[in-house]
C-alpha cells in the first residue's frame, strides 16, 4: 500500500513523532520527509515503503481507500 503525504503527517501526529524522528526511524533524509509531507516533491517507491514500515512498526495502521477515503489509525494494543 502506498501512503499519501496526509497519511504520513497524520500517522506522525498519532505517534507523537516529529519529522526528524521519522527520518531517523526510516533511514531517509529529513529533507525527503519534509518534501514528501509538504507535497513539494514525490518520493520513490522504496522511500515510501521505508516510511510506511517505520510508522507501522511504531504502531500506526494504514486504512486503504474503501469508499470513505484512505486513512490512518493507531493499531489496537495486544493487551486489549
Amino acid at each position: 500500500m502506498i501512503i499519501t503525504p496526509a497519511q504520513c503527517r497524520a500517522a506522525r501526529g498519532l505517534l507523537n513523532l516529529n519529522q526528524g524522528d521519522l527520518a531517523d526511524l526510516s533511514k531517509v533524509s529529513l529533507r525527503t520527509v519534509v518534501n514528501f509531507e509538504g507535497e513539494t516533491r514525490g518520493a520513490i517507491p522504496a522511500t515510501l515503503e521505508a516510511l510506511r514500515r517505520s510508522l507501522e512498526a511504531a504502531g500506526a495502521e494504514f486504512i486503504p481507500e474503501n469508499g470513505g477515503g484512505a486513512g490512518v489509525r493507531l493499531r489496537k494494543s495486544k493487551e486489549n
